[in-house]
């Protein structure tokens, strides 16, 4: 397998999960897991780190 072919489906997967937090961000959505409520500023950091990773996938050329 080519490092694009993986690279570009990993990037938008990476980006999706990226604009679900910003959305979460600034809608206000809850997230509950086991009965804990996740905090915003997990979000944050999920967000920079999603949109880290979305940016690398995209900017790697063939190698």
């Amino acid at each position: 397998m080519k490092q694009a072919t993986f690279n570009r489906p990993a990037g938008t997967i990476f980006l999706l999960i990226a604009i679900l937090h910003v959305l979460r961000i600034l809608l206000g959505w809850e997230a509950v897991i086991a009965g804990w409520k996740v905090p915003i500023g997990l979000s944050w950091l999920a967000f920079a780190l999603a949109g880290f990773l979305a940016c690398s996938a995209f900017s790697r050329k063939n190698g």
